[in-house]
């Protein structure tokens, strides 16, 4: 097959000809080429490139142990998970529409969906959207639909990452967001409350009753150990936590889960099993709720995709450590957590949960001496919340030395 050539030079010279240019390099005359300005060194071959690059990622200090948490956790990662979702089956820029030729990928965002229901406690799931916060916008959206209230409830103690992404979507939508310390009594104005829980700051609660839609944004992890969150009426989250590197914050997925009688109103994709004309097992999408295939009006969300890789490795991690696996993580982690935080107490530092995960919050005399004097000993010691107060994270990832470690860097 030829190359194809969109245009002609003489088709391209007639439209150059309508907007008054003699050549392609008119269109551009407006744009500052500064390029001799930016002292450029000589070009390089592929191989001098290489060496180049790799000479610089040396000066990298990659060798630090880290009790970073706030959304975004150091966790294993079996080596299982990126060889399989590297295969050609699932590794591609096609974006599933047509079932006859994407089943590897439905059939992946069946199981994820499945996942997400057994965790959550939930009916339903849909496959995925692009993080925790947008998971809690939506969800937010989805209530207002649902009620037909113009007011949501959003906790304080949820992560202000998150917090951003909720006032900007219900800025663009006109839906007014309040935020809560403490819960009122008669939440009936609302059309949803959303909690977090463990939430920012690691607390675990009891959930609370309210007389509107309850959405709990959770944490995967934690669910390995504690009740799933059956009382909410709509459950989010991120999946980050399984079998997804840090990757300096993202990308991440999210995802959005509940009770069978509000599907109607779950935005995103959602992948359905059924059986083809020969009885066999197949998997499409299903409830098209977007506006990719309904009137625009009648659209659940602008959410145009979700993150099928990302939930991909998700479902392919919690395969490969079964269910006594992450139960086994989870609990290893809280053990860890609650070991450094007693050791903590016993040098002066308190912490200030009253019941946590694997997450937690210390009081310090100064946040940036005590993680400076962490950093000397190669330990990312936690996220400063402000000048007297830490957030520190622990999982499987770290060990009874690095607990100690911890320990005698403070001392």
């Amino acid at each position: 097959m030829n190359n194809f050539t969109a245009h002609s030079e003489e088709e391209r010279q007639e439209m150059l000809n309508a907007i008054s240019c003699n050549t392609v390099d008119d269109l551009f005359k407006h744009i500052p080429v500064i390029l001799d300005e930016f002292n450029l060194d000589k070009p390089l071959s592929e191989l001098e490139t290489q060496k180049k690059i790799k000479a610089m990622a040396k000066k990298n200090n990659t060798d630090y142990v880290s009790f970073l948490g706030g959304g975004v956790y150091n966790k294993f990662i079996p080596a299982a998970v990126q060889q399989v979702a590297q295969r050609f089956e699932f590794l591609t820029a096609y974006t599933p529409y047509q079932p006859e030729i994407s089943q590897g990928t439905l059939q992946i965002m069946y199981e994820f969906q499945t996942m997400i229901c057994r965790l959550t406690g939930m009916d339903v799931s849909n496959a995925s959207v692009y993080d925790a916060a947008t998971a809690c916008a939506e969800a937010l959206s989805m209530a207002v639909r649902l009620k037909r209230k113009n007011k949501v409830l959003v906790s304080s103690r949820l992560n202000p990452e998150y917090k951003e992404v909720i006032k900007t979507y219900m800025w663009a939508a006109n839906i007014e967001l309040d935020f809560f310390e403490e819960l009122p009594q008669d939440a009936s104005e609302y059309s949803a409350v959303l909690i977090q829980n463990p939430d920012f700051y690691g607390e675990i609660n009891n959930l609370p009753q309210v007389d509107t839609l309850l959405i709990v944004c959770t944490r995967l992890s934690a669910l390995s150990i504690i009740k799933p969150p059956v009382e909410a009426d709509i459950v989010v989250g991120d999946v980050q936590e399984l079998g997804v590197p840090m990757n300096f914050g993202g990308p991440h997925a999210g995802f959005l889960a509940c009770k069978d009688k509000y599907v109607r109103q779950l935005p995103g994709r959602i992948a359905g099993r059924t059986v083809d004309a020969d009885g066999n097992q197949a998997f499409t999408l299903t409830l098209q709720t977007r506006e990719q295939h309904i009137r625009r009006e009648k659209a659940t969300s602008n959410i145009c995709s979700n993150q099928a890789l990302i939930a991909l490795c998700s479902t392919l991690y919690l395969s490969l450590v079964g269910e006594r696996g992450f139960k086994q993580a989870g609990t290893l982690s809280c053990n860890l957590a609650h070991e450094l935080s007693e050791k903590l107490s016993k040098i002066g530092i308190k912490t200030l949960n009253n019941n946590f995960f694997s997450e937690f919050v210390v009081e310090t005399k100064n946040s940036d001496e005590f993680l400076a004097k962490l950093k000397l000993k190669n330990i990312i010691g936690g996220v400063k919340l402000d000048n007297n107060k830490v957030l520190i994270s622990v999982t499987e990832m770290n060990s009874e030395e690095e607990i100690e470690d911890y320990i005698q860097a403070l001392m």
